[in-house]
């Protein structure tokens, strides 16, 4: 059965001023299988965060129905663990404590949250890490302290907002990488948001193109690279023809939307 399932989810806003409503996303329809990874990337204002705040819990749709597991999503829940942009992390804490938030506000024995904390620090390269004040990390090492406190809470699925914006090419690099590590090793189905068209790529066995005004999902893609990238290089990846023409094909896409926004606008 379906891991997740979206069906007909639309989303207007009202602006509470002036009364205007933005149909921010329309008829929004998929299914995502237990341990897939789907990226979804499109221009400005298409709907991506919306979407994923709305799988998250944080948002309710204004028509249309979600589920997980054969349940009626209707706000947040431990079912579902979010990575965000920034981390949004205690930075005043210890990496542990930001690590075993969530198994704190379960009431986790200390001796269960001291091991798992252990075992998720490991697992994403910060042994050792764990009395280091937060903010003394650099950025890329703060997003693998998100990672482990989201999945230290054991969610069916992970939500990511442009988990590795803020971050360098050589730390987001590095990042994508554990991330399909991860990926493999846990069985966890991955929804990611991205702006970047060669990360959406190289993360996602499946891709979705989003269109905006109103939001909708314009085109999919059953990719081959984030299999590969648990085995090859992904610079090496990158240079293979087959990503180049995808990835040209899909920046075509959406340089073609941009142009059409801008020329409403004008």
């Amino acid at each position: 059965m379906s891991d997740l399932i979206c069906e007909n989810l639309s989303m207007t806003f009202a602006n509470p001023q002036t009364g205007a409503r933005i149909e921010a996303l329309k008829d929004i329809n998929f299914s995502l299988e237990k341990g897939e990874l789907l990226s979804v990337l499109g221009p400005s204002g298409c709907g991506k965060t919306t979407l994923l705040n709305m799988i998250a819990g944080f948002l309710n749709p204004t028509a249309g129905s979600m589920s997980l597991a054969g349940k009626p999503i209707e706000g947040p829940s431990v079912d579902r663990g979010m990575v965000f942009q920034q981390g949004a992390l205690f930075e005043w804490l210890t990496v542990s404590k930001n690590v075993d938030f969530g198994l704190r506000m379960k009431k986790t024995s200390k001796a269960e949250s001291t091991d798992l904390v252990d075992k998720w620090l490991n697992i994403v390269g910060l042994q050792g890490f764990g009395d280091t004040p937060t903010y003394q990390l650099s950025g890329g090492m703060q997003q693998r302290v998100a990672l482990a406190r989201c999945l230290v809470n054991d969610p069916d699925v992970i939500l990511m907002d442009e988990p590795l914006g803020a971050l360098d090419a050589l730390t987001r690099e590095k990042m994508q990488s554990l991330i399909l590590e991860l990926w493999k090793e846990t069985g966890k189905t991955i929804l990611i948001i991205t702006h970047s068209v060669e990360e959406a790529l190289l993360l996602g066995e499946r891709l979705f193109v989003m269109a905006p005004r109103p939001g909708r999902i314009h085109k999919e893609y059953n990719l081959p690279f984030a299999e590969e990238g648990l085995t090859k290089s992904l610079r090496d990846i990158k240079h293979d023809p087959r990503f180049a023409d995808v990835r040209e094909e899909i920046l075509s896409m959406i340089w073609d939307m941009e142009e059409e926004i801008m020329g409403k606008e004008i």
